[in-house]
């Protein structure tokens, strides 16, 4: 017999374990080891303030319209599609999120288990007291280049957060994540002070948080806005899932604006770590940086351990710094899978067990050639296969989920009905007008002039 349905889904228990649980999914590895990474690729500060405005302009809109169709419906992504709009094809909408969160957990994975890896090495003392840029880089071209390490590390990814989806929403994610949040953001500001004060900060600052607009071109509007979908969890589903969790008394409006306020807060943070102590160590300026650097999908940790050698007590900083990357990366990891999850239990009546294991295979079994593309299998590593499933998935598939979204919300629910939900908990809206038209119209447009011209760019 299934186990009824109710119990089985679950509710959050204060809105303050939404914030930190829905914050844990947007902040994630999304913001500190993706946003750096394209801010790398991207010209610097000419990245960051385009990827600001597309949070503030789309990302909350999104945001807003995902939790509100979660929480009006009380259902994960393909059983609200159908209970508002049944027998169209805007069910289509859901279960393009659900597959696209199963693939990016797939890859996502990979990286959380990088992180597992590298928090392993600081702990055996694999790390030396002073390393250099060139032996950084080394030590992790051969880590992640070794087929078993890799491998290992992806399964324990997926296993501990199996277990956590597992356990439900209060048992599981609430709790998890009311412990992991706060350690999370402490640590990584006690790391960005540190890096502040590293002799070459100031043209890792320069390069990070001064603009210069000749940098700017559409390939930079496109990653910025695919940024502000991937970090938020936006497009697959995640924050409808989420808002089905969320009581009717909570106000909707604040808590969009903090998730992206705190995702936004980690991001610039991070890029804080990273950049004063890249320029501090390889002692470049902004432009021969841009003309010299090549980046790669591996920033993050070719650099982390360089700030840990810099700090007094490293040894005790690299740990508790390598523990908060895996911590970040199982907050999302845990919200990706919990999206798959919901639907098994929601259309299939699959328990909660049932369906977090199920997935939970699945996506390791994806995984492997991700896994394997850093360097364990050359023909995976020279089609750079990892990089075109973030394109794709990360990039592409989640900014036409967001499309759907907001014209499903306009056109199918009707604004009208959405407002009727957002006032349950908000009685005063006062970025009703700008929400309204944004909706409608900034948002869809704007994705749908982005893709176009990523089609024409690669014909």
């Amino acid at each position: 017999m299934p186990n009824d349905q109710s119990s089985e889904r679950g509710n959050w228990g204060s809105k303050v374990a939404f914030i930190f649980a829905a914050s844990g999914s947007a902040i994630g590895l999304g913001s500190i080891w993706r946003f750096p990474l394209f801010v790398g690729l991207n010209g610097g500060a000419a990245f960051v303030f385009t990827y600001l405005v597309a949070v503030f302009f789309i990302g909350f809109t999104v945001m807003l319209a995902e939790l509100t169709i979660g929480r009006h419906t009380q259902k994960s992504p393909v059983p609200a599609f159908k209970q508002i709009k049944p027998g169209t094809p805007w069910v289509l909408v859901g279960y393009m999120g659900v597959i696209c969160g199963v693939f990016i957990l797939s890859y996502y994975s990979v990286i959380a288990g990088w992180a597992a890896g590298y928090f392993y090495k600081t702990i055996t003392g694999a790390f030396p007291s002073q390393i250099s840029w060139e032996d950084s880089a080394s030590l992790f071209a051969q880590f992640a280049a070794d087929p078993l390490q890799v491998l290992i590390c992806l399964a324990a990814i997926i296993a501990l957060t199996t277990y956590v989806i597992s356990k439900g929403v209060k048992s599981g994610i609430e709790r998890w994540s009311k412990i992991l949040m706060p350690v999370l953001f402490v640590l990584i500001i006690i790391l960005a002070a540190r890096a502040l004060t590293l002799p070459g900060a100031k043209n890792g600052l320069l390069f990070y948080l001064k603009p210069d607009f000749s940098d700017f071109s559409p390939t930079i509007l496109f990653f910025a806005v695919g940024q502000a979908f991937f970090s938020l969890s936006l497009g697959m589903g995640t924050m409808m899932t989420y808002g089905s969790y969320i009581p009717k008394r909570e106000n909707l409006v604040s808590s969009a604006a903090w998730v992206c306020f705190s995702t936004v807060l980690i991001a610039i943070l991070a890029g804080i770590i990273i950049f004063p102590t890249l320029f501090d160590t390889l002692q470049l300026t902004p432009e021969q940086f841009k003309q010299e650097f090549e980046v790669d999908t591996g920033l993050m940790f070719q650099v982390f351990p360089i700030i840990i050698s810099k700090m007094p007590g490293g040894h005790i900083f690299g740990i508790l710094f390598f523990a908060l990357l895996l911590i970040a990366a199982l907050t999302s990891t845990i919200s990706m899978l919990e999206v798959p999850t919901a639907y098994l239990v929601d259309e299939r009546r699959w328990s909660r067990r049932k369906a977090s294991l199920a997935i939970g295979i699945m996506s390791f079994v994806l995984g492997v050639p991700s896994a394997l593309s850093a360097g364990g299998v050359s023909f995976l590593t020279q089609f750079n296969y990892m990089r075109k499933m973030d394109l794709l998935f990360g990039n592409i598939l989640l900014a036409v989920g967001g499309l759907f979204i907001c014209l499903f919300l306009a056109y199918a629910w009707k604004i009208r009905n959405a407002l009727d939900e957002i006032s349950l908990g908000c009685k005063t809206f006062r970025l009703r007008p700008v929400w309204v038209f944004n909706v409608r119209f900034l948002a869809p447009l704007a994705v749908i002039l982005i893709l176009i011209f990523i089609r024409v760019l690669t014909g």
